[in-house]
């Protein structure tokens, strides 16, 4: 029977070259030297008689075996990470590392207060903050690159539990000069130059399903990556957007801009908190949970 001696460590090497297709990205992610990383990358190869990367320009693709190789690796250092968090479970107090994934619509808003009040409940933690648009934060979850994440809900994935943290409401932002103004409905929204983030935020979207319209109405549009963006385009005179509840004190206290509150149905959107339903760590995130909760309530 042929054995095959692979290490952990070349399967964390491989997997952050598989992710990032860079020597020197991959190398810097795993804290060790370029040469190093090459080196462990050839004894792999080696190891198992085959290449499972093409050499290029600056850059590195899986061959066809390295494209079979890299999710069955992922879930070998997936099922590793929870062996370390099943013996973490078994403690009275949550220590160590919790990598939290955080939408950018919540992480400047929120996170300050979250993480003050988490590391006083549980002052062994380690915490690491990953600010990313969901669908690469659900990737990262699922691949157990994450621990938690903070996202609007649903986002339906049955491999994942949501707990629902709080619900908040969008305000619209107006220039000044149209303070006191009638708040438009949703249909006169529609019609207006609507100032939205780029694709790929789930605020986005949000937005256009209040209105009832969709991004490839022919409307002017302007796409920004920040809510800070969209507030100082609106205070230019540029045209209105929206933004959440929380947002409002830290994006309008510098910009020319006037805040305005929607009749009922008010558009909202539900905070929550999901994790990996195969995490040991289950019970210690529901607590996780309610003291993000406890500190958002505060706000």
């Amino acid at each position: 029977m042929l054995m095959i001696n692979l290490t952990l460590k070349h399967l964390r090497y491989f997997d952050a070259l598989a992710r990032y297709g860079h020597f020197g990205h991959a190398a810097d992610a795993c804290s060790i030297s370029q040469p190093a990383l090459s080196m462990q990358i050839k004894d792999l190869e080696q190891t198992l008689g085959a290449g499972l990367f093409e050499r290029g320009a600056g850059r590195v693709r899986l061959t066809h075996l390295g494209e079979e190789f890299a999710p069955r690796v992922r879930d070998i250092l997936r099922s590793v990470e929870e062996l370390g968090d099943l013996a973490r479970a078994s403690r009275r107090s949550f220590v160590g590392r919790l990598r939290i994934g955080v939408i950018p619509t919540v992480a400047p808003y929120l996170l300050p207060q979250v993480i003050a009040t988490l590391t006083r409940a549980h002052p062994g933690l380690d915490i690491h903050i990953r600010e990313t648009v969901t669908p690469t934060l659900i990737r990262e979850l699922q691949e157990g690159r994450l621990d938690i994440a903070l996202v609007a809900l649903p986002v339906s994935e049955p491999t994942l539990c949501e707990v629902t943290l709080f619900d908040e409401a969008f305000v619209l932002v107006r220039p000044g000069s149209d303070a006191g103004a009638p708040v438009p409905d949703r249909d006169a929204l529609r019609e207006m130059r609507l100032l939205l983030l780029e694709e790929g935020h789930c605020f986005r979207d949000q937005a256009l399903s209040f209105c009832n319209a969709t991004a490839a109405l022919p409307r002017e549009m302007l796409d920004a990556s920040s809510l800070s963006t969209l507030v100082q385009m609106v205070g230019a005179g540029i045209g209105v957007t929206l933004i959440p509840e929380m947002a409002v004190s830290v994006e309008t206290r510098s910009a020319a801009v006037s805040i305005a509150r929607f009749e009922t149905p008010q558009p909202t959107r539900r905070i929550g908190m999901v994790w990996r339903k195969s995490s040991p760590l289950d019970g210690q995130f529901q607590a996780i949970a309610d003291v993000v909760r406890t500190a958002t309530a505060t706000e």
